[in-house]
């Protein structure tokens, strides 16, 4: 399984405006391999908020058949040259293979 992460940092106020759109259906939800979509905001500093959209793979080759799909490049082509809205003050994106589970025993 692998795991990546979008962590959006945005001003104070903004975390629903980001968590609709990523909240939405998408494209995403057809792909084979996709386990589930989990969006998540902390709202512990004053100051700033977060947003962190979770998407769990079954597989590494799973992962990448979405990011060579054509409906995923197409969708980043359209989004190309448009600016950031203001209130987002970073992004940042990281993947991680799972290496362990523990599951609650019944």
């Amino acid at each position: 399984m692998v795991i990546q992460t979008r962590t959006i940092t945005v001003q104070p106020g903004y975390s629903d405006q980001v968590v609709e759109r990523f909240s939405q259906d998408s494209p995403i939800d057809t792909m084979d391999g996709l386990i589930d979509r989990t969006v998540m905001v902390n709202r512990k500093k004053k100051d700033q908020e977060e947003v962190i959209f979770m998407v769990r793979w079954e597989s590494l080759e799973a992962w990448k058949n979405w990011e060579k799909s054509d409906v995923h490049i197409q969708g980043h082509k359209n989004n190309k040259g448009k600016t950031k809205p203001e209130y987002i003050l970073d992004i940042n994106v990281n993947m991680y293979e799972v290496k362990a589970v523990k599951k609650q025993e019944a």
